[in-house]
């Protein structure tokens, strides 16, 4: 989508043709604004792009829905596709101590012979609390670790909680504060009935979605813009007056940012340093995924966390098992997961030393594994996959109103305490809106934890 000199001006100019963009997009073209979304990358989607595979198409990153998730149902029934989402019962294991563990029943967790049985009972205890009825300002100055530590019993925390969250943070996982868990917590409980957890998809990928409403965005004359990252913020009277970028000036009444504050830190140093510095003060970490392609598959369960030392990937998530593999031509798919901070080694690898890192410690977990199973490896990556939550994280989270009157921000940084999702983009969209007193039509929000701080 071909960009050209700005003619008239947009009362919107949004950066970032994320979901969270485009959804912010929908929502002040519905109300009848004139809008205009810049995007530097190629192509809109950002995380919710996908690729070709099995003669269907699969995100670079793993997706999945709640079924709380209300914002996206909203959105999903704006652009008429209620017939295309399903949920399905999901399977949860842990490989520990060289073995599978199922995770799924308050059985399992007793059969889970790693951690203590009193231990196993704190856990499920203190997962209850955290969940259901834990207040996430009241824990913003303690860490996973030293709580787990104190309240889930030692054995929980070291089998449990303190692998996956050197999963989730590597090098940043002893300062994550026990806010974030209650928030992610909340999320996964939410969708659990009688112990069973339903995800939902789309049939034929988020690539539905996406087409959707890159669709509707057209019909509604939102101008769309790729190839075209932001070079400069021209300030004049205290205001934005226009943006250049991809190499033509963009003027609007407001300005959205929604990339990673990282970006637009250093689009902001001279005119609003202070601003810039609580921006640059948020650090991202990265992320891999190497999709797998199979003939047969690894295991029949969705998700495994790998909560033994050694291993350059810390989850296992078979898609189809929970798609089924006659949606991708009879292939089997897994993807194997892996967050990293810059300074890593592996940040430097290229992608075909992750693919024989990775695929080579597979037959640690899965002894009858063997190469000739594999008929395809894609190797995706990005280097701001989410924030790194610390402690006091929500003071480190940005107005999106800034000192600037006609400029807003609205990123990831915004989920905290939650855990990012689809949705959770879609809530910070609408907040947005809000913030710039554009109320979008719904009657009802999800009780997520995100869009809480900074609105």
């Amino acid at each position: 989508m071909a960009s050209s000199e700005n003619t008239v001006e947009a009362d919107l100019v949004i950066v970032g043709g994320g979901i969270t963009g485009l959804s912010a997009a929908y929502l002040a073209a519905k109300k009848g604004k004139k809008v205009k979304v810049i995007e530097a990358g190629s192509s809109f989607g950002g995380l919710l792009s996908t690729f070709p595979i099995g003669g269907n198409r699969l995100e670079f990153y793993y997706h999945h829905f709640f079924t709380h998730d209300l914002e996206l149902n909203y959105l999903i029934k704006e652009l008429g596709l209620q017939d295309k989402l399903f949920f399905r019962k999901t399977s949860m294991g842990v490989f520990k101590n060289g073995k599978i563990y199922a995770f799924n029943t308050p059985g399992d967790l007793f059969r889970f012979s790693p951690i203590r049985f009193t231990d196993k009972l704190r856990f499920a205890l203190t997962s209850v609390y955290l969940g259901k009825f834990a207040n996430w300002k009241k824990y913003e100055h303690v860490s996973c670790s030293e709580w787990f530590d104190t309240w889930a019993g030692k054995s929980t925390s070291a089998s449990l909680w303190e692998p996956l969250l050197n999963i989730k943070f590597g090098p940043f996982a002893p300062g994550v504060p026990l806010s974030w868990m209650v928030g992610r917590l909340r999320q996964r409980m939410n969708s659990r009935k009688n112990g069973d957890e339903r995800l939902g998809y789309l049939d034929g990928s988020l690539q539905v979605l996406l087409d959707a409403l890159l669709q509707r965005l057209q019909e509604m004359q939102v101008e769309l813009i790729s190839r075209a990252p932001v070079e400069k913020i021209q300030f004049a009277t205290g205001k934005v007056a226009s943006l250049l970028a991809g190499g033509h000036t963009h003027a609007g009444k407001n300005y959205l940012f929604t990339i990673p504050g990282i970006y637009l830190s250093d689009l902001v140093k001279e005119e609003l340093p202070e601003l810039s510095k609580k921006l640059a003060d948020i650090r991202y970490f990265g992320a891999i995924c190497v999709i797998i392609e199979l003939f047969k598959p690894l295991s029949n369960i969705y998700w495994l966390n790998v909560a033994d030392k050694g291993f350059d990937f810390g989850g296992i998530i078979e898609h189809t098992n929970f798609i089924d593999s006659a949606q991708y031509n009879g292939s089997h798919i897994a993807y194997l997961s892996r967050y990293f901070a810059m300074e890593e080694k592996i940040a430097g690898m290229n992608n075909e030393e992750i693919k024989d890192l990775m695929i080579s410690q597979l037959h640690k977990i899965y002894p009858d594994f063997t190469l000739d199973r594999v008929k395809q490896v894609h190797v995706f990556r990005t280097q701001t996959a989410a924030t790194v939550c610390d402690l006091h994280f929500s003071k480190k989270v940005p107005d999106c109103k800034t000192p600037v009157s006609n400029l807003f921000v609205a990123n990831m940084a915004h989920v905290y305490p939650d855990e990012r999702s689809t949705n959770n983009s879609i809530k910070i969209a609408m907040e947005a809106l809000r913030s710039m007193g554009m109320q979008p039509d719904v009657t009802e929000k999800t009780n997520s934890l995100s869009a809480q701080i900074g609105f």
